[in-house]
């Protein structure tokens, strides 16, 4: 997962200080279990494995690939697992866009149908195939840090691994917990949210990018054309569990913007999305700079500053 993992924790102080022992050991576990980048992960073995066996899994692990061909359905195929073998084209400090001759064969690796889940554990239909778990496994996480958090009778908390968020009750003032909502423009936040009890997560190009022929280019890709997408800057989400919301987010972008909204739209869920000219939009529709902070949406409001929260 590679993201810093912070706690907020509202209780006795001793039982603080031992849930949040607890929860850095499991972010650890997530980060050693999952991580592409360590050798012996199951993410690890399932992709050295692909074309061969099947590999063992246990229950959790198979949540999580049921949960990502949720995603791969409910995004027509775009949101695909199998496309990081894309980042075999898309190579950092690239200056050139790859040719249909790089592309393609690593476009025929792409294939979520190629997952194969079976009672035995999983295994990748081709060789050379990859999956990779960072879209969901992140928030996955958030999820069952706070779950844990909740277990121990902590009732005020906030989980933040690396900006997917999971918020437990109000704050220690009984309001609901204010985050903020990153310029994807420039520094600071450009709104905040206050929220309790459920999961937010941002998704955007606006950190991981590359600047190919003087055009910033989304390290999201299409695992179609293996192209990048042109999308909104930035989609933030509100949902139930801190996956949900990330999913959302991500889904919407790779939709593209005007697919993405209405997609967004149909959900009837909270979200705050803004394009590359900073404009906002939300459930309601589009939002004007003339619109007071109070007329965003009934838990987003635009902030004045570009202070962080």
């Amino acid at each position: 997962m590679g993201s810093p993992c912070e706690l907020k924790l509202s209780s006795d102080p001793a039982l603080c200080q031992q849930v949040a022992a607890d929860c850095q050991r499991e972010a650890a576990r997530f980060e050693r279990r999952y991580s592409r980048f360590t050798t012996d992960s199951i993410t690890a073995q399932i992709n050295a494995s692909a074309g061969g066996v099947v590999v063992p899994i246990d229950a959790e692990c198979r949540a999580i690939l049921e949960y990502a061909g949720v995603c791969w359905s409910l995004s027509d195929g775009l949101f695909d697992i199998t496309s990081g073998v894309l980042r075999r084209v898309w190579t950092k400090g690239r200056t050139q866009l790859p040719t249909p001759d790089e592309l393609n064969p690593i476009l025929a690796l792409i294939d979520w149908q190629k997952v194969e889940l079976s009672e035995a554990g999983v295994r990748l239909g081709m060789p050379g195939m990859e999956i990779d778990l960072g879209g969901v496994v992140k928030e996955y996480a958030a999820d069952a840090l706070a779950q844990r958090i909740r277990s121990a009778g902590i009732e005020s908390a906030v989980v933040n691994l690396g900006g997917d968020i999971f918020c437990i009750g109000a704050n220690p003032e009984g309001q609901p917990w204010r985050i903020g909502i990153k310029n994807p423009g420039g520094p600071g936040a450009i709104a905040q949210v206050g929220i309790a009890n459920a999961g937010l997560a941002t998704s955007g190009g606006y950190e991981r990018y590359l600047e190919i022929e003087g055009k910033r280019l989304s390290h999201l890709l299409n695992p179609a054309t293996g192209m990048p997408v042109e999308s909104l800057a930035s989609v933030s989400v509100i949902a139930d569990q801190s996956v949900v919301a990330g999913s959302i987010a991500t889904i919407a972008l790779l939709k593209g913007q005007a697919d993405g909204l209405d997609w967004l739209r149909t959900l009837e869920c909270d979200f705050l999305a803004i394009d590359a000219s900073g404009q906002f939009f939300t459930r309601q529709g589009q939002v004007g700079d003339e619109i007071p902070a109070s007329g965003l949406d009934q838990k987003f409001t635009r902030l004045n500053t570009n202070e962080l929260i």
